[in-house]
């Protein structure tokens, strides 16, 4: 990971009665996508196995942060301001 990385973060969505998030990361070509509470990327492109592991661990250790911001998303707020 040399480039600039972008990150998106969902809002929440319940699933089996827990707080869940998604989060893409994005740097150039590349993308994946991760899942919060699970702390892990279910979908991947052009990323190492190296570099999975590095956004994994960043997912887990940044967990409450990002379902913070993500409780804080308004998807028809965000629309409606376009």
């Amino acid at each position: 990971m040399n480039g600039k990385m972008n990150m998106s973060i969902s809002q929440i969505f319940q699933k089996d009665g827990k707080p869940t998030a998604f989060v893409l990361f994005s740097e150039g070509r590349k993308s994946a996508e991760g899942k919060i509470p699970d702390c892990t990327i279910i979908s991947n492109d052009g990323f190492s196995e190296k570099e999975v592991k590095a956004l994994e661990l960043y997912l887990k250790m940044q967990q409450e942060s990002i379902l913070k911001t993500a409780k804080e998303v308004n998807i028809m707020k965000a629309f409606m301001q376009n």
